[in-house]
Order: C-alpha cells, then sequence, then structure tokens
C-alpha cells in the first residue's frame, strides 16, 4: 500500500473531529469543541489543528464567516470506512477476504466481544453473499 493511501484513514483524533462533522454538518471549531467535551475535554487550539489537518487532507472544506472559520465534511463516513476496511485487509490480511472472514468465523466465541456483537448477521455463510466478489460484497458483510 503506498504511503499516500494508508493516511487517507484520519488518525483517531482526527476521526472523532470527522464524527462530529457528519452528525452535526457546518460547523466551527468550539462547535466541534463541545461536542467533544463529554468524551474528552480538549483545547480549542487542539480542536482547530485537528480540523485544519482534515482540510489539508481535504476530508473536510472550510470557508471563512465573519472572524471564524466553518467546517464541512468533504467526504462521508461510507467512504472512510471502505478506506479503513481495505487498509484492513490490504495489511493483515494479504488482500485476502476469506482470510479475514475465516478469522471472523473463528472469533465466534463466546469470549469474543466482536463476534458476539456481530453474531445477528452471518459471515460467509449460506445466505450471506459472496465473499470472494465485489467491494460491495466485503463492505455488506462487515457493515
Amino acid at each position: 500500500m503506498s504511503r499516500r493511501n494508508s493516511r487517507e484513514i484520519p488518525p483517531p483524533l482526527e476521526l472523532e473531529c470527522l464524527d462530529v462533522l457528519w452528525r452535526v454538518g457546518e460547523s466551527n471549531v468550539r462547535t466541534v469543541q463541545e461536542a467533544l467535551a463529554g468524551r474528552r475535554p480538549l483545547a480549542y487550539t487542539t480542536v482547530m489543528t485537528m480540523l485544519e489537518r482534515l482540510a489539508r487532507k481535504q476530508l473536510v472544506t472550510r470557508r471563512k464567516t465573519g472572524r471564524h472559520f466553518v467546517y464541512s465534511p468533504e467526504v462521508d463516513r461510507d467512504t472512510v470506512r471502505h478506506r479503513a476496511l481495505r487498509q484492513l485487509l490490504d495489511s493483515l490480511f494479504d488482500g485476502s477476504r476469506t482470510a479475514l472472514v475465516g478469522f471472523l468465523n473463528a472469533g465466534a466465541g463466546p469470549g469474543n466481544t466482536f463476534a458476539s456483537a456481530a453474531a445477528g448477521a452471518p459471515i460467509g455463510g449460506a445466505g450471506s453473499g459472496q465473499v470472494e466478489g465485489g467491494d460491495a460484497d466485503i463492505d455488506a458483510v462487515l457493515l
């Protein structure tokens, strides 16, 4: 995977800021900071830095309104999910959907919280779709 592709997935703090923008739409730094305050209190300048980084990566757009910038998500949640899944698949499973599905099925024991949360959806079993098909198939299985 190229270095550029590995940067398409924002780091956790940037992703939290992007999540706020997905939920509320267009926002300024203060609004994002207040929305994050329940999960983690952050300085105004920290949130501003995260939003600026997202803007440089072209994941959000910004426009000046008065004395402040207003930020809007440029990329949707599903695009970021798809990129993250692709990165996971390529880096940990050598690009093999079969290996990923096998891993998820093998971890379906009672102690595996991820498998327990996803227990309602069959993975790779009858009626779950074609695992080796296109990208949409893996997204349907995992999302």
